[in-house]
Protein backbone atom coordinates (compact mmCIF):
# COMPACT_ATOMS: atom_id res chain seq x y z
CA UNK A 1 0.00 0.00 0.00
CA UNK A 2 3.26 2.70 0.59
CA UNK A 3 4.46 1.73 -2.60
CA UNK A 4 0.99 2.58 -3.97
CA UNK A 5 0.65 6.03 -1.63
CA UNK A 6 4.44 6.39 -2.78
CA UNK A 7 3.88 5.95 -6.55
CA UNK A 8 0.53 8.61 -6.56
CA UNK A 9 2.26 11.27 -5.12
CA UNK A 10 5.29 11.19 -7.75
CA UNK A 11 2.74 10.60 -10.34
CA UNK A 12 0.62 13.25 -8.86
CA UNK A 13 3.76 16.12 -8.78
CA UNK A 14 4.83 14.81 -11.90
CA UNK A 15 1.56 15.98 -13.76
CA UNK A 16 1.22 19.15 -11.20
CA UNK A 17 4.47 20.24 -12.62
CA UNK A 18 2.45 20.31 -16.05
CA UNK A 19 0.05 22.66 -14.27
CA UNK A 20 2.93 25.04 -12.55
CA UNK A 21 4.81 24.87 -16.17
CA UNK A 22 1.94 26.45 -17.90
CA UNK A 23 1.03 28.80 -14.79
CA UNK A 24 4.79 29.78 -14.22
CA UNK A 25 5.16 30.60 -17.86
CA UNK A 26 2.20 32.85 -18.42
CA UNK A 27 2.08 34.56 -15.56
CA UNK A 28 5.89 34.75 -13.86
CA UNK A 29 8.11 34.15 -17.80
CA UNK A 30 5.98 36.82 -19.40
CA UNK A 31 5.00 38.81 -16.52
CA UNK A 32 7.45 39.98 -13.73
CA UNK A 33 10.24 37.90 -14.91
CA UNK A 34 10.29 38.51 -18.80
CA UNK A 35 13.92 40.33 -17.92
CA UNK A 36 14.69 36.28 -17.76
CA UNK A 37 12.67 35.09 -20.56
CA UNK A 38 12.75 37.91 -23.28
CA UNK A 39 16.24 36.26 -24.51
CA UNK A 40 13.72 32.89 -25.54
CA UNK A 41 11.62 34.78 -27.83
CA UNK A 42 14.09 36.85 -29.26
CA UNK A 43 17.04 34.94 -29.89
CA UNK A 44 20.57 37.20 -28.74
CA UNK A 45 23.95 35.04 -29.25
CA UNK A 46 25.69 32.38 -27.38
CA UNK A 47 24.37 28.69 -26.25
CA UNK A 48 23.43 30.03 -22.94
CA UNK A 49 20.30 32.38 -22.35
CA UNK A 50 19.15 34.38 -19.48
CA UNK A 51 15.79 32.15 -19.39
CA UNK A 52 17.82 28.69 -18.44
CA UNK A 53 18.19 30.16 -14.78
CA UNK A 54 14.52 29.13 -14.74
CA UNK A 55 16.42 25.77 -14.28
CA UNK A 56 17.33 26.80 -11.15
CA UNK A 57 13.77 28.33 -9.71
CA UNK A 58 12.69 24.77 -10.60
CA UNK A 59 15.39 22.44 -9.14
CA UNK A 60 15.87 23.55 -5.93
CA UNK A 61 12.54 22.91 -4.64
CA UNK A 62 13.10 19.70 -5.98
CA UNK A 63 16.80 19.44 -4.32
CA UNK A 64 15.07 20.39 -1.11
CA UNK A 65 12.33 17.88 -0.95
CA UNK A 66 15.01 14.78 -2.20
CA UNK A 67 16.69 16.11 1.00
CA UNK A 68 14.43 16.86 3.54
CA UNK A 69 12.40 13.69 2.64
CA UNK A 70 15.44 11.38 2.98
CA UNK A 71 16.81 13.17 5.97
CA UNK A 72 13.12 11.80 7.26
CA UNK A 73 12.96 8.05 6.14
CA UNK A 74 11.91 8.57 2.79
CA UNK A 75 9.07 10.00 3.80
CA UNK A 76 6.42 11.32 1.06
CA UNK A 77 8.66 14.42 0.77
CA UNK A 78 11.14 12.72 -1.32
CA UNK A 79 8.20 11.26 -3.75
CA UNK A 80 7.10 14.90 -4.54
CA UNK A 81 10.48 16.30 -5.38
CA UNK A 82 11.30 13.35 -7.24
CA UNK A 83 7.82 14.15 -9.08
CA UNK A 84 9.44 17.63 -9.52
CA UNK A 85 13.11 15.64 -10.80
CA UNK A 86 11.24 13.66 -13.31
CA UNK A 87 9.42 16.69 -14.49
CA UNK A 88 12.79 18.52 -15.00
CA UNK A 89 14.01 15.73 -16.86
CA UNK A 90 11.28 15.35 -19.62
CA UNK A 91 11.20 19.28 -19.78
CA UNK A 92 14.68 19.64 -20.37
CA UNK A 93 14.42 16.84 -23.30
CA UNK A 94 11.10 18.23 -24.89
CA UNK A 95 12.10 21.77 -24.46
CA UNK A 96 15.39 21.52 -25.06
CA UNK A 97 16.67 18.59 -27.17
CA UNK A 98 13.20 17.89 -28.97
CA UNK A 99 11.57 21.32 -29.79
CA UNK A 100 14.44 24.17 -29.78
CA UNK A 101 17.28 20.87 -30.19
CA UNK A 102 20.25 22.69 -28.40
CA UNK A 103 21.37 19.07 -28.53
CA UNK A 104 21.05 17.22 -32.08
CA UNK A 105 19.71 13.86 -29.80
CA UNK A 106 16.20 13.18 -31.37
CA UNK A 107 16.30 14.84 -34.62
CA UNK A 108 14.97 12.43 -36.60
CA UNK A 109 11.60 11.56 -34.52
CA UNK A 110 8.37 12.22 -36.50
CA UNK A 111 5.82 10.65 -33.86
CA UNK A 112 2.65 12.76 -34.69
CA UNK A 113 2.43 13.58 -30.32
CA UNK A 114 6.31 15.47 -31.16
CA UNK A 115 4.69 17.05 -34.20
CA UNK A 116 2.29 18.51 -32.21
CA UNK A 117 4.29 19.33 -29.55
CA UNK A 118 6.30 21.45 -31.47
CA UNK A 119 4.26 23.02 -33.74
CA UNK A 120 2.36 24.11 -30.27
CA UNK A 121 5.76 25.33 -29.19
CA UNK A 122 6.57 27.16 -32.63
CA UNK A 123 3.39 28.84 -32.24
CA UNK A 124 4.03 30.40 -28.85
CA UNK A 125 7.43 31.74 -29.91
CA UNK A 126 5.85 33.38 -33.21
CA UNK A 127 5.02 35.97 -30.20
CA UNK A 128 8.16 38.11 -29.50
CA UNK A 129 6.60 40.40 -26.85
CA UNK A 130 5.67 39.43 -23.06
CA UNK A 131 1.82 40.42 -23.85
CA UNK A 132 1.29 38.05 -26.78
CA UNK A 133 1.27 34.64 -26.55
CA UNK A 134 -0.63 31.55 -26.44
CA UNK A 135 0.12 27.74 -25.82
CA UNK A 136 1.73 28.29 -22.26
CA UNK A 137 1.88 24.56 -21.58
CA UNK A 138 4.41 21.62 -22.10
CA UNK A 139 3.21 18.38 -22.32
CA UNK A 140 -0.70 19.32 -22.75
CA UNK A 141 -1.35 20.29 -25.95
CA UNK A 142 -4.26 22.30 -27.73
CA UNK A 143 -6.24 19.67 -29.95
CA UNK A 144 -6.34 20.94 -32.89
CA UNK A 145 -2.12 20.32 -32.85
CA UNK A 146 -2.67 16.34 -32.62
CA UNK A 147 -5.54 17.02 -35.35
CA UNK A 148 -3.34 19.26 -37.83
CA UNK A 149 -0.34 16.35 -37.23
CA UNK A 150 -2.14 13.13 -37.48
CA UNK A 151 -3.11 14.64 -40.65
CA UNK A 152 0.02 15.12 -41.30
CA UNK A 153 1.21 11.83 -40.48
CA UNK A 154 -1.36 10.14 -42.77
CA UNK A 155 0.32 11.83 -45.90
Amino acid sequence: MELLINFLIFFGTFWFMEFMAWFTHKFVMHGFLWLLHKDHHQTEPGFFEKNDAFFLIFAIPSWLFNMFGMMNGNDFRLYIGLGILAYGIVYFLVHDVLIHRRFKWFDKIQNPYFRALRKAHKIHHKHLNKEDGEVFGMLVVPKKFHQEAQKAAKR
